[in-house]
């Protein structure tokens, strides 16, 4: 089975930030991930990481006013010097948390400007910030999220978003493959990983409908897990969903699917 990491934004939703690195330690996970840090000094941050042995592998670039409505600033033509001073902001966290990839969201396209002005800016944007992570040893990626979850997002969809990096054209940017915005988008999930397995840098999973714990809905997880090891994929696999149960002790009590998907193949193995 792939690694996974703990999405610290969506899990142990009881619990405050800080106080989910020890949870998701004690349930078991040795990588976490995060949406944004920079509500938490990086420092603290630092200190549950090490004193729980956890690896942060991956956080977002900061995306505008995330409580005001705003899903990223990239594509915005008016917000470029914004959008460059949130790269040296999470590089500073990426630095200081040995974070090896970064997530850029696009965001919805603002009011009165045209598809051909945003898709100029996200690209620039693109090959700016690529360029500052390559010198820090640090990826870049890239996600598509469906339109439904938030409307007008501008990049949706996996082969929109392969154009894209074609068009960047930076060796330092690769693909997020979300299972969960990719189901409601398109499907064809196992068919799209083996196609553009070398193009991905992350994966991140939720199942549909309700963007829950694998085993609530219709996404055959056992499959896709078993066929992300024959294809050999070697990074971490977000788990970045909303339990079912929301209380206490609720993100524990829905991890009973690593159990039972990762179970058979330890017996076959024996």
């Amino acid at each position: 089975m792939p690694a996974f990491a703990a999405n610290l934004s969506l899990l142990y939703p009881d619990l405050p930030f800080l106080d989910r690195f020890a949870a998701a330690a004690r349930s078991g996970f040795t990588a976490v991930e995060c949406q944004f840090p920079y509500a938490c000094a990086a420092d603290d941050i630092a200190a549950r990481l090490h004193s729980h042995g956890l690896k942060l592998v991956l956080h977002n670039l900061p995306a505008g006013d995330w409580a005001g409505g705003e899903r990223g600033i990239a594509c915005h033509p008016d917000r470029v010097d914004e959008f460059r001073a949130g790269v040296q902001q999470a590089l500073a966290y990426a630095r200081r948390l040995g974070v090896p990839r970064l997530n850029c969201l696009a965001g919805i396209l603002p009011v009165g400007v045209t598809a051909e002005q945003g898709q100029a800016t996200l690209v620039a944007n693109l090959r700016h910030a690529a360029a500052a992570l390559q010198a820090e040893g640090i990826e870049l990626v890239v996600e598509p999220i469906n339109i439904f979850d938030i409307p007008g997002f501008f990049i949706h969809r996996t082969d929109q978003a392969l154009a894209l990096l074609d068009e960047v054209d930076h060796p330092n940017v690769k693909l997020q493959y979300d299972l969960y915005h990719a189901q409601r988008m398109e499907g064809e999930l196992a068919g799209t990983l083996a196609r553009h397995l070398r193009r991905i840098g992350h994966i991140q999973l939720a199942d549909n409908p309700g963007r829950h714990e694998p085993g609530t809905g219709e996404i055959n997880f056992r499959f896709l897990l078993r066929e992300l090891d024959r294809l050999g994929y070697a990074g971490h696999v977000g788990c970045e969903y909303h339990p079912a149960d929301s209380g206490p002790g609720g993100t524990d009590a829905g991890l009973g699917w690593v159990r039972d998907m990762c179970e058979p193949e330890r017996q076959e193995n024996t």
